[in-house]
């Protein structure tokens, strides 16, 4: 991921804790835009959150933690769980909220590799590189063998893709160009078969869309 991103991510998580306007534009491999405001990332729970927190019984690694709600709550549910994220912003944030968060790469060397029984990929985040298949390979491998990969996917009929996204803060810098994915619920199998996991749950809660994997 370009450094870049990190840059504009750690802006709208500036502004949004000064309260000041915190939106920044998202353009996707086929052209759409849309508008995201970093303040909703503060939100202490979003509708839908329930049955993902849920079944996080045991250890959890919540990738792309961000400022760290999935993680802070868990902890308050007293279970073990620890954010990552590349932001080192979204990582004293979450820190802030009562979250254990490291600043780290999900391809690089992570804590506890091969035995966090859940793995988090929320609100978007198998979109994490731009190629959803490596990235369901690599969290196989910080899981353990009865872990569960737990992913929220874009609704049914959505067209899922994959490759050069870019966004653009309030700013006047040229927008980050970062490679990015959007997978579909009717199209996981496309990507968990390559990385040798299959849905064992699939369920919607607000209108959201998740699914966890198990190991084949």
């Amino acid at each position: 991921m370009s450094a870049e991103v990190p840059s504009v991510y750690d802006e709208a998580l500036r502004a949004a804790e000064e309260s000041r306007g915190a939106e920044f534009i998202f353009r996707d491999a086929l052209g759409a835009e849309r508008m995201i405001d970093a303040a909703q990332w503060y939100r202490d729970h979003v509708p839908g959150d329930g049955g993902l927190l849920g079944r996080c019984a045991g250890p959890t690694l919540d990738v792309g933690c961000g400022p760290g709600r999935l993680a802070a709550a868990l902890t308050g549910l007293g279970r073990a769980a620890l954010g990552i994220d590349i932001s080192p912003r979204a990582v004293s944030i979450a820190r802030r909220r009562g979250a254990a968060a490291l600043r780290r790469d999900v391809f690089t060397p992570i804590p506890g590799q091969g035995r966090w029984r859940h793995v988090l990929l929320a609100d978007g985040n198998i979109g994490i590189g731009g190629d959803p298949a490596s990235l369901l390979r690599r969290c196989r491998e910080l899981m353990s063998e009865a872990g569960r990969i737990h992913v929220e996917l874009s609704s049914p009929g959505v067209r899922s893709w994959a490759g050069r996204a870019t966004v653009r803060g309030a700013s006047d810098r040229p927008a980050a160009v970062f490679r990015w994915a959007e997978v579909a619920a009717d199209d996981l199998a496309t990507f968990a078969g390559p990385a040798f996991l299959h849905p064992v749950d699939t369920w919607q809660e607000a209108g959201r869309w998740f699914a966890s994997l198990a190991k084949v």
